[in-house]
């Protein structure tokens, strides 16, 4: 009888719109501690505590998000609103888990920006960057434990880290080439490249997959969607290149992170790197530090991590504000970034989900899945260095030899208060598991300390 019951859709979904846009504002709210903890947070509330979507729905919904370029936890939450109230419902569900953050690192982008030469702002940062070097190590030795599971995926990780690092290979092809030997090794090998097993797979308690009518597929709906979401992403860019030219911030701003969206597979911290690097060297838009201290700031708010992307969009045009006032100029360049970060990610959703809906217990896709996440291993690897040396040293050179790409520091620049920081915060969130904020917030206040009494 209990089977039957959830077979019926005429009792789906089990909530009210209302309610559901109040648990996805309290989610949004409370989105802290990265996807991991994000995730968590919405399988606690909606899986176990309210009991609107099941375990295997749930699992399945995240194998897919993990696959696709952006934030998965958001993903996620759009995924799960559309299959409760469509269209609308995924549109709340994935904006309210953006929005309280976006609020937030607006505000905080505002305060560094006119701020940010205030000593105390300065020693605060000081203290935040080398706990943010920390949190990338300590994910780098995370995503590892997870995907580093035999010689293969070693091979795939230090494939990816030599050739982002001193190849300067582009990140898009280093995760379209793992997927590729994912898939093929998944073929011919699947116990050395299905590392990363869909979740929930071989659990024999798992509910029964409810039909609910509006996630079947069509040609016509997928057209409709693709055509809509093209519009309300590229047309504002389109818009501003016709009007400002190629060369404008805002038309740079619109066409770079457009093109992140496309590529921000493995998380925030496989796509920083590249974004560092060319919003540095390339856009000139802030220097390695502030980089830095704007992945701080996103470690501090709720949301997903790539709200990063916001405090570089917000400074790039607040520095070339032209005819503007620079605070209305990076507001807007704050609010172009967000559009076409996360307009994508809508877009992936309502166009692949009915067709996922479809393909429960392929395992090609974990296949896929363990070879990207072992390559984003070598990646954040990258990050970690590259921000580490920006952070420990005062001058870095990039030196080109053989056809390799090098960082050679400057070692008369060196700043062992801030590698002593650094390794603090390591041992604090490894050794003794302190909390992310909690290490982000006493970094801070140890920053204070040295700045103000010894004036480094």
């Amino acid at each position: 009888m209990q089977q039957q019951t959830m077979k019926n859709t005429t009792h789906w979904p089990p909530v009210s719109f209302g309610e559901a846009t109040r648990l996805w504002l309290k989610v949004g709210l409370l989105s802290f501690g990265g996807p991991a903890g994000q995730i968590a947070l919405m399988h606690k509330l909606v899986v176990e505590e309210r009991r609107w979507i099941g375990e295997t729905r749930f699992l399945h919904a995240l194998n897919y998000c993990m696959l696709l370029p952006g934030p998965e936890a958001q993903q996620l939450a759009t995924y799960i609103g559309w299959l409760m109230h469509r269209t609308w419902g995924g549109i709340v569900a994935g904006g309210l888990f953006v929005l309280p953050g976006a609020i937030v690192m607006l505000a905080l982008s505002t305060i560094y920006a006119t701020l940010g030469e205030v000593p105390l702002v300065q020693a605060v940062f000081f203290g935040v960057k080398a706990a943010v070097l920390a949190v990338v190590i300590e994910a780098v030795l995370r995503i590892g434990k997870r995907a580093l599971k035999n010689a293969a995926m070693y091979t795939i990780a230090a494939a990816a880290f030599i050739g982002i690092f001193f190849l300067e290979v582009p990140f898009p092809i280093i995760v379209l080439g793992a997927g590729v030997v994912g898939l093929i090794g998944g073929r011919l090998a699947p116990d050395r490249f299905v590392v990363i097993k869909g979740h929930g797979e071989g659990d024999a308690a798992a509910e029964p997959m409810i039909d609910i009518p509006h996630t079947h597929p069509s040609a016509a709906r997928a057209l409709a969607v693709l055509a809509v979401a093209l519009v309300l992403w590229l047309g504002p860019v389109l818009v501003l290149w016709t009007m400002l030219g190629s060369g404008d911030v805002f038309t740079q701003v619109g066409l770079f992170f457009s093109k992140m969206a496309v590529v921000t597979f493995g998380g925030a911290y496989a796509v920083l790197a590249y974004v560092a690097q060319q919003a540095v060297e390339t856009y000139g838009w802030l220097n390695p530090g502030e980089m830095l201290d704007g992945l701080g700031l996103a470690e501090t708010t709720p949301g997903p991590l790539i709200l990063v992307l916001q405090f570089v969009g917000y400074l790039a045009a607040f520095r070339a504000p032209g005819a503007l006032d620079p605070l209305v100029a990076g507001t807007l360049g704050a609010v172009l970034t967000i559009w076409v970060t996360f307009l994508p990610s809508f877009l992936w959703i309502f166009l692949g989900a009915p067709y996922v809906e479809r393909l429960h217990g392929r395992p090609v896709l974990g296949a896929a899945l363990s070879a990207i996440t072992a390559a984003v291993v070598g990646v954040v690897l990258n990050l970690a260095i590259w921000f580490g040396l920006h952070m420990v040293f005062g001058r870095v050179q990039e030196v080109h030899a053989a056809g390799l790409r090098l960082l050679v520091p400057d070692w008369a620049t060196l700043d062992l208060a801030a590698l002593a920081l650094a390794v603090a915060a390591l041992i604090a969130m490894l050794r003794f598991k302190l909390g992310m904020l909690t290490v982000l917030g006493a970094a801070a206040a140890l920053g204070i300390g040295w700045k103000f009494t010894f004036g480094g």
